[in-house]
C-alpha cells in the first residue's frame, strides 16, 4: 500500500533535510549533479534577465549555479525549512541574494503569482509528488506564454523488485518513478506542448554506484564509533541500494530530462 500523501511530503522534506542525505549523496541530491544542471539550462536556454522556478530546490545549489552560469533571477520553493535557511545562508554567501530568493512552500499549491515565470526547472523530485496533475498544473499557471519547463527524473518500466517499494523507496524518487510517456501525458494535460526527451541513464548508474561506496565506507565509520547518524538504518538502506543498482543495470529505471513549452 502507498504510503499518505501528507506522510510522503513530510518524510521526504525531513529526510533531505538528514545528515544521512548529505553523507550519501554529497552536496548535490540528483543524478548528474551541476553538470546536468547546465544542461537544462542550455536546453531552456536560460539567459539574463528571465526570471526561473527552481521547484523543490532543495539547499539551494542548483539555483545559485543557474544564476552564475546563466545571469538569470531564480525563486526555489522547498518544503523543507532546514533546506530554505541554508539555501538563503548560501545565496548570502555568494552575493546572491539580490538575484536569488527561497520560499519554503508546497510545489502543488505554490503562493506565487501567476504569468510570472519564464522558466520552470525541477529536478528528480517530480516523480516523488503525490499530486502530479495539481504540480504540472502550478508550473502551467506560473509560466508567462511561451515559457518552459525543464524537468529531470526517474523513470520505471515494467514491475521493480519488492525493496523498491514502500517509503523508504518513495523518498528515494523510485517507488512512483513513471514511465516517460506518463510524464509527458501530466505535461500534455496541463496544456504544455512540444515535449522532448533526453536519455540520461549513465549519470544514474554513475550515482547508484557512488552511493553504495559512500554507504559501506558510513557503516564502518559508524561501527568504528567515528560518526554517529542518529536514526540511519543501514540494513533496509543497503538493500534498497542493491536492489536500485540491479534495476538500472536491467533497464527497470533510468533518468530522462523532460523539456515542453506552454
Amino acid at each position: 500500500m502507498s504510503p499518505s500523501p501528507d506522510k510522503v511530503k513530510s518524510c521526504c522534506a525531513a529526510v533531505y533535510d538528514s545528515e544521512l542525505a548529505r553523507a550519501l549523496l554529497g552536496d548535490s541530491f540528483h543524478p548528474g549533479g551541476l553538470t546536468l544542471t547546465r544542461r537544462l539550462g542550455e536546453l531552456l536556454q536560460l539567459h539574463p534577465g528571465m526570471l526561473v522556478l527552481d521547484a523543490a530546490s532543495g539547499k539551494g545549489d542548483s539555483a545559485l549555479f543557474l544564476a552564475q552560469q546563466f545571469g538569470c533571477d531564480v525563486v526555489g520553493v522547498d518544503l523543507g525549512p532546514i533546506n530554505i535557511a541554508e539555501a538563503v545562508r548560501k545565496a548570502e554567501n555568494a552575493g546572491l541574494t539580490g538575484r536569488v530568493r527561497f520560499l519554503q512552500g508546497d510545489v502543488e499549491a505554490v503562493a506565487l503569482p501567476s504569468d510570472s515565470f519564464d522558466c520552470v526547472i525541477c529536478e528528480c523530485a517530480f516523480c516523488t509528488f503525490p499530486d502530479k496533475t495539481a504540480a504540472a498544473g502550478e508550473f502551467a499557471r506560473v509560466l508567462r506564454r511561451g515559457g518552459r519547463i525543464g524537468i529531470s527524473d526517474l523513470t520505471r518500466n515494467g514491475p521493480l523488485l519488492s525493496e523498491l517499494e514502500g517509503l523508504l523507496a518513495w523518498i528515494a524518487c523510485i517507488a512512483d518513478a513513471l514511465p516517460a510517456r506518463e510524464y509527458t501525458a501530466f505535461l500534455e494535460a496541463a496544456s504544455f506542448r512540444g515535449v522532448q526527451i533526453e536519455n540520461h541513464d549513465d549519470v544514474l548508474l554513475a550515482m547508484a554506484r557512488d552511493v553504495q561506496a559512500r554507504l559501506m565506507g558510513l557503516e564502518l565509520m559508524t561501527g568504528l564509533k567515528k560518526m554517529d547518524i542518529p536514526g540511519a538504518d543501514f540494513a533496509q538502506a543497503r538493500s534498497l541500494a542493491r536492489a536500485a543498482l540491479q534495476a538500472i543495470q536491467q533497464g527497470s529505471l533510468g533518468y530522462i530530462i523532460i523539456t515542453a513549452e506552454i
